[in-house]
């Protein structure tokens, strides 16, 4: 199958898909932080090179729910939130059969540009990682996932600053790709199930 993983730099869901076998790409405007297949640049260059599948992390910034007050604190992202819509609308309907789009939970602004509810919402510890970050998944041509090692229960047992350990990390240089990271259960969870021949 061939797989292309728009705006990821971290290779994580790419080496999931590669570790199975297929020939998959990442691309991003930025390097990627791992070897392998990396395209450096615009994803709409090559979003019609005959891709079987693609899974877009659009950028979240002025999308997530939990900034949109900043869009009447700052009146100049309207405009950067209209254009992130509209980028993540076309990714949502490239042509390409197979399609997931994530992003963190949305504001009503940004739906509407977008024309479509998620269908699936995820949370790392459905996948064995003892953490809390929603995250949406608008799909097409795609089954739901199927959580793999649910850890809820004992996630819950530890402090919130742990379990939100993403919401509450310090103000960094890197703070934006960590925060950006595919968890790796996910990727997996992805490969496995969404990497059929």
């Amino acid at each position: 199958m061939k797989v292309l993983v728009a705006c990821e730099y971290s290779g994580t869901v790419r080496d999931a898909f590669i570790a199975r076998g297929h020939d998959a790409m990442s691309c991003d405007l930025l390097d990627s932080d791992s070897s392998g297949p990396h395209y450096k640049g615009d994803v709409f260059d090559i979003i019609n090179d005959g891709w079987d599948l693609m899974i877009a992390h659009p950028p979240c910034t002025y999308l997530s729910n939990s900034g949109v007050t900043w869009l009447y604190k700052q009146k100049e992202r309207w405009k950067k939130m209209i254009e992130g819509a509209v980028f993540f609308r076309k990714l949502r309907e490239s042509n390409i059969s197979k399609i997931a789009v994530e992003n963190p939970i949305m504001h009503k602004y940004a739906k509407q540009i977008i024309g479509a509810e998620q269908t699936q919402v995820i949370q790392p510890w459905m996948f064995g990682h003892m953490e809390q970050k929603a995250t949406c998944l608008w799909l097409k041509g795609l089954p739901p996932l199927i959580p793999t090692n649910d850890v809820k229960e004992e996630m819950m047992k530890l402090p919130k600053v742990k379990r939100e350990r993403i919401h509450y990390l310090p103000p960094s240089k890197d703070r934006g790709k960590i925060r950006s990271k595919t968890y790796e259960g996910i990727a997996q969870a992805m490969a496995s199930q969404w990497g059929t021949k």
